[in-house]
């Protein structure tokens, strides 16, 4: 290499490593924020999700089918904290009879 293609790649590798200490590394997709649930009596279904640690859908399904209590409120659907804590308190009490049969 000639002295001016030697001068050319050094300041090149300096540059990268300039450019490498400035970037800050990208962003990794993290879990999305879990907000504190509200201290209400009533809860939303997604609210009611969170609460049981399961998914929407599934929470949808189980105030569709009855297995968790909700009411209307115009065209709102709530679901009362303690239908969401008896649905919990069946689901426990049904696996523990299941086992001890």
């Amino acid at each position: 290499m000639t002295a001016n293609a030697t001068q050319l790649a050094a300041a090149l590798a300096a540059l990268a490593a300039l450019l490498a200490e400035e970037q800050t590394p990208e962003k990794v997709e993290a879990e999305p924020e879990t907000r504190a649930l509200p201290n209400r009596t009533l809860l939303t279904v997604e609210e009611a999700a969170q609460y049981l640690g399961i998914g929407r859908t599934k929470t949808y399904e189980l105030v569709s089918s009855g297995e968790i209590e909700s009411v209307r409120i115009g065209r709102l659907r709530r679901v009362p904290r303690a239908a969401i804590d008896s649905y919990a308190e069946r689901l426990i009490s049904q696996q523990i009879s299941e086992r001890a049969a």
